[in-house]
């Protein structure tokens, strides 16, 4: 069919639809961008909560262990499934840390590999064992050089995450990527594997943004990336469904529907939610642009440190700012002009605060 702002609107609405548990939720996305500011919670957490009923801020965090899932880098760092880790390994990276500190990622390779004596390694417990000099961190700060090694490891796939101890990655062995290492999938079958995944966790998007996300994933396929550029071109020619409108080039996974149901509803969320982390999509579909302005200097924010969109129906109206203090949850909601606060509106964004403050463990709401 030949898509319109209103069909585009509602199959992006689409990827909000409920899933029983965290782990289906990672199953059907294929990918949970992580970022760790909490205002009012981590946008891994935010994400999940808004597809799955129940969710409590923190439970991925909790749950991870017991799940098929695994913390990597496709086009940012997030929570994929495990299955999919065979699009992105064996990686091959260069980092920093590699040269400052030439030995040390061997050092701490076999400090953590040798599993004579744990297989749950701390930064810290690995600093206290090997020393620590400094590095420049990915935000231009200073980490601990033995941290730093860790990191690269676990970007080359030789540790995983096993779990997060106060938000702090704690690493191991990773056999099932030493496998992958041995006997990868065909390159092909991976560059294509990785453009569908985008466009289908992203999509149906500007056929400007994938070109986009698939640049930014030279983090996930460092060595690759000149590859995924063609595999791009190939599966915008051959395999993605197109449409334009407006004289903008859509693309989608060929068997996404464009004719389901208009959603309905008022909802709230993240700013790094696949439904509006591209803002060029959001810009031209809403008519209206977003900004995420949490590194915007306080006197010129216009929405908030932390606005996340809200979303009446399939159109995005406003922004609200959610924060607990005491066991209070306080929202703060702006609308775009022209929308009006209606006794539906009302209603809607009263129901989806009260899932909010179930999911910050508040008690009660006030709307400010």
């Amino acid at each position: 069919m030949t898509p319109t702002l209103a069909t585009l609107r509602a199959a992006a609405l689409a990827t909000l639809a409920p899933q029983p548990d965290v782990q289906t939720a990672l199953n059907h996305m294929g990918f949970v961008q992580a970022d760790p500011i909490r205002a009012p919670a981590r946008a891994q957490d935010l994400t999940l909560m808004a597809r799955v009923p129940g969710y409590r801020a923190g439970d991925l965090e909790r749950l991870y262990p017991t799940l098929d899932i695994e913390e990597d880098m496709l086009p940012n760092y997030g929570f994929m499934p495990r299955r999919l880790q065979a699009l992105l390994h064996p990686r091959e990276v260069v980092t920093r840390v590699m040269q400052a500190h030439p030995g040390l990622v061997e050092e701490v390779r076999a400090l953590v590999l040798a599993g004579e004596e744990q297989t749950e390694w701390h930064p810290r417990e690995v600093a206290a064992r090997l020393g620590q000099g400094a590095t420049v961190n990915a935000w231009g700060g200073q980490s601990s050089a033995t941290t730093r090694a860790l990191e690269t490891l676990h970007r080359q796939g030789e540790v995983r995450v096993v779990r997060r101890d106060g938000g702090v990655r704690v690493y191991g062995p990773a056999p099932h990527l030493a496998a992958l290492r041995h006997s990868p999938l065909p390159e092909s079958e991976r560059l294509h594997g990785a453009v569908q995944l985008l466009a289908a966790l992203y999509g149906p998007l500007p056929e400007a943004s994938l070109s986009y996300l698939v640049n930014l994933s030279h983090f996930g396929f460092p060595h690759l990336h000149g590859a995924l550029k063609g595999a791009f071109r190939q599966a915008v020619k051959e395999d993605l469904g197109r449409g334009q409108i407006d004289g903008v080039r859509y693309v989608w996974p060929a068997g996404l529907s464009l004719d389901g149901p208009a959603p309905s509803g008022v909802r709230i969320v993240g700013p790094f939610d696949p439904l509006v982390w591209d803002r060029r999509r959001f810009t031209h579909l809403q008519g209206w642009t977003y900004r995420f302005e949490a590194y915007t200097p306080a006197p010129k924010r216009v929405m908030g440190y932390y606005a996340l969109p809200v979303f009446q129906a399939e159109r995005a109206v406003g922004w609200a700012n959610l924060q607990v203090k005491g066991e209070t949850l306080q929202a703060e909601v702006g609308l775009v002009p022209g929308v009006r606060r209606t006794a539906t509106f009302v209603r809607g964004l009263t129901r989806e605060l009260e899932r909010y403050r179930t999911f910050l463990g508040a008690q009660q709401v006030e709307t400010l």
